[in-house]
């Protein structure tokens, strides 16, 4: 379906660079009015300092979603599918939701969870080896590791780890129709109220099953289903598409790689870095509630606004040579986890694993290369997370 559709321009990537469209929407107006899929208008904002302002602002850009979207649902539907969904939600609704998973992803947690990690992702890499030359660096890798991770967190059996990466998969599709959206998500849900009816007669030591021993009487059904999807979808997907074109990204820098590979002590730096430089959530979007004056232009309340994070995080009045990646540089500060109340949740979990990933893979194959360094890769432009679908490696 999606080859018959056009790139939005807020979607629009050249490999791993944002859309050259947007280089002058940052440089000229910074905000510009665009037309959604569905014909409705929205305002795209391209620059730093006025994404900042907006994910800072959830009185004056709110995350709820509009009625236009999900136009389709009745209230019922709605309210079913958004319940524990924190980024669809204020204060301080977002906040009583957002409070039962903090302490979850405190560094002392995080701690106990790494050798958990490294056993992963070392998995992983014996998965890969044995595949042979030339081998899918996606799907030996880039996929299983955060996807066993976020499961041994949550606490969901090997059994369902195939089908959940097939209905993640589509629920990052934005090419789909919002009615088969709707269903997907209705598939997931009902897959996760399973989760937690089996979490109920037997909690064990896992997030589901300290969501429903300590937060069962504030929290509905429907709400842990949503926080565990939330958690589920974001800490998978997002962190895939770091690992595979982080290892794409390196390759094509090779000095950046050989500092990965070589000195430990480069791996934070690097992770910050990457994460920056490749921004892999294309867009996010609030809804003002009052007119809104930004970057020399009125926003109607009422208006979408979407935000372009990899063009934020490439802007050259946040950095001045912005386009180049160097894991050196000392620039904290970016987007790429959003900002604000919503700011990624699981940012300090993907942080570790991608810590942990990196070198562990560059060490293991020193001589990791792409297997076919010619061919343009198969990019999903119309993911919500950008990503590739395979990425063929030697050694």
């Amino acid at each position: 379906m999606s080859e018959a559709l056009e790139v939005p321009l807020y979607m629009r990537r050249y490999g791993l660079d944002p859309g050259k469209e947007l280089d002058e929407i940052l440089e000229t107006e910074g905000v510009v009015q665009v037309t959604l899929p569905d014909g409705t208008p929205a305002y795209l904002v391209c620059r730093y300092e006025d994404a900042r302002q907006v994910l800072s602002d959830p009185q004056r850009f709110t995350s709820v979603l509009p009625r236009s979207i999900g136009a389709h649902l009745d209230d019922e539907e709605r309210r079913r599918l958004q319940a524990g969904t924190m980024l669809l939600f204020d204060p301080p609704e977002h906040t009583r939701l957002r409070r039962t998973m903090t302490p979850q992803f405190t560094a002392r947690r995080l701690e106990r969870l790494e050798p958990t990690i490294a056993a992963i992702v070392e998995s992983a890499l014996d998965d890969l080896e044995r595949a042979g030359r030339p081998a899918d660096l996606v799907r030996h890798f880039a996929l299983p590791v955060p996807l066993l991770v976020i499961c041994e967190l949550v606490g969901v059996e090997g059994d369902d780890h195939a089908e959940m990466t097939d209905r993640f998969t589509r629920l990052m599709d934005l090419s789909l129709t919002p009615q088969q959206h709707t269903a997907v998500h209705a598939e997931n849900r009902r897959f996760l109220a399973e989760l937690v009816t089996r979490a109920r007669a037997a909690p064990g030591e896992n997030l589901l099953g300290m969501l429903v021993r300590e937060h069962d009487a504030q929290l509905s059904t429907e709400e842990v289903v949503g926080i565990v999807a939330s958690l589920l979808i974001g800490g998978h997907e997002t962190t895939s598409g770091m690992l595979s074109l982080g290892t794409l990204a390196l390759l094509q820098h090779p000095d950046q790689l050989a500092m990965v590979r070589d000195d430990p002590a480069k791996a934070q730096q690097a992770v910050e870095e990457l994460l920056r430089f490749l921004s892999v959530v294309s867009v996010t979007g609030r809804t003002t509630t009052t007119d809104v004056h930004l970057a020399g232009r009125t926003i109607p309340a009422g208006s979408s606004v979407l935000i372009s994070l990899p063009r934020a995080n490439r802007d050259r009045a946040f950095l001045a040579d912005a386009d180049r990646l160097d894991i050196d540089r000392a620039a904290p500060g970016h987007v790429a986890f959003g900002h604000g109340v919503h700011r990624c949740l699981g940012a300090p979990l993907a942080r570790l694993q991608m810590r942990v990933a990196f070198p562990a893979l560059l060490r293991r194959f020193p001589g990791l290369a792409l297997a076919q360094p010619d061919a343009e890769p198969a990019f999903r432009p119309f993911g919500a997370v950008y990503g590739v679908d395979t990425l063929p490696v030697t050694w």
